[in-house]
């Protein structure tokens, strides 16, 4: 049986799409920016995976997929990323493949810039077999038409080119990056003649070293690391701070806490605090695991949480000891 969906809240889904965002993007920073295109002076592989409100009506699920290597002789790195996002409930679909591209100069004794820019390829589509639509209710019969000729019908698919932008400044503990996504601002619109650009992203994040355990100076300390992290999002009207703290320990173990807020509330309802995020990961013999989970703090319940599972693989890490290009604080 059909499910009926009201017109306004699939066209304020569209006009307002927006981009996925992952808990784990400081364990996995390919999904901040393509800055960390080669950052490990290496190759690299990985995916994340990430299951969203599964007790919920709208089901949500999302995957990313990287890889990239570096080239010593350019001082500049090359990869792809793949993401793929689908909503149980509308039959939502979105894939759109990248290729990225960076370069590193060094402007200081300990200061790196990373520039880089991504072109990709993406397409999304909509499940309209499911969608109920006015044209087809008649109410003086009580009959379901199984045609309809609203306008929405007649295009269930939209590709489109998309180009980014990444900067990134690192030393050797700390970074800070700023990101703009859909520079050309594509259009995105899944009716025949409809023109939706979408918003440009605009994403600035940090990672900063706290040298609070210096001063103490143990076996435990000198193996520990902490960090401040931040990333600033908008997009559109809609934005998003997210504020927290990391510990790692021997480069091997890591957890930490993220608090997702609204600074600029343009709708009263929504709460300051969004969500609380813990996420922990760990490194062995040049693989990295993770994990994260994401409390709900608004008023919606019982929708089972937000998981995130990411495995990568680092290949020939010790051409990270080589003093050439300096790598970026990666974990």
């Amino acid at each position: 049986m059909k499910k009926i969906i009201i017109l306004f809240l699939f066209t304020v889904g569209v006009t307002n799409a927006q981009d996925v965002i992952f808990s784990q993007n400081f364990l996995v920073p390919e999904t901040l920016s393509s800055s960390f295109t080669g950052a490990t002076k290496s190759s690299k592989v990985g995916t994340l995976h990430r299951s969203q409100w599964r007790n919920y009506g709208l089901k949500i699920n999302s995957n990313y997929v990287y890889f990239d290597t570096w080239f010593e002789g350019y001082s500049s790195g090359l990869g792809f990323s793949f993401i793929n996002h689908e909503e149980s409930g509308s039959n939502y679909n979105f894939n759109q493949l990248n290729l990225n591209y960076s370069m590193a100069f060094q402007i200081s004794d300990t200061w790196f810039f990373r520039p880089s820019i991504s072109a990709g390829y993406g397409m999304k589509s909509y499940g309209f077999q499911n969608l109920l639509l006015e044209d087809q209710i008649n109410v003086n019969s009580n009959i379901i038409n199984t045609s309809s000729i609203d306008p929405v019908l007649l295009q269930n698919r939209r590709s489109f080119f998309d180009f980014s932008s990444s900067i990134l400044f690192n030393n050797d503990d700390s970074w800070i990056g700023i990101t703009l996504r859909h520079l050309n601002k594509p259009n995105i619109s899944l009716t025949a003649n409809g023109n939706v650009p979408l918003d440009v992203f605009l994403s600035i994040h940090t990672k900063y070293y706290l040298p609070i355990l210096e001063n103490n100076q143990t076996w435990f300390t000198n193996l520990s690391k902490i960090y401040f992290l931040s990333n600033f999002m908008m997009q559109g009207s809609v934005n998003r701070l997210d504020i927290g703290m990391q510990y790692i320990f021997d480069d091997k173990f890591s957890f930490g806490i993220v608090a997702a807020t609204n600074p600029f509330k343009n709708v009263d309802e929504n709460p300051f605090l969004s969500s609380i995020s813990s996420f922990v990961g760990i490194k062995w013999q040049g693989f990295r695991f993770g994990y994260s989970y994401d409390f709900n703090t608004s008023k919606i319940i019982n929708t089972g949480g937000i998981h995130e599972f990411s495995v990568g693989y680092d290949f020939e890490i010790n051409i990270r000891l080589l003093d050439r290009y300096k790598c970026v604080s990666y974990f």
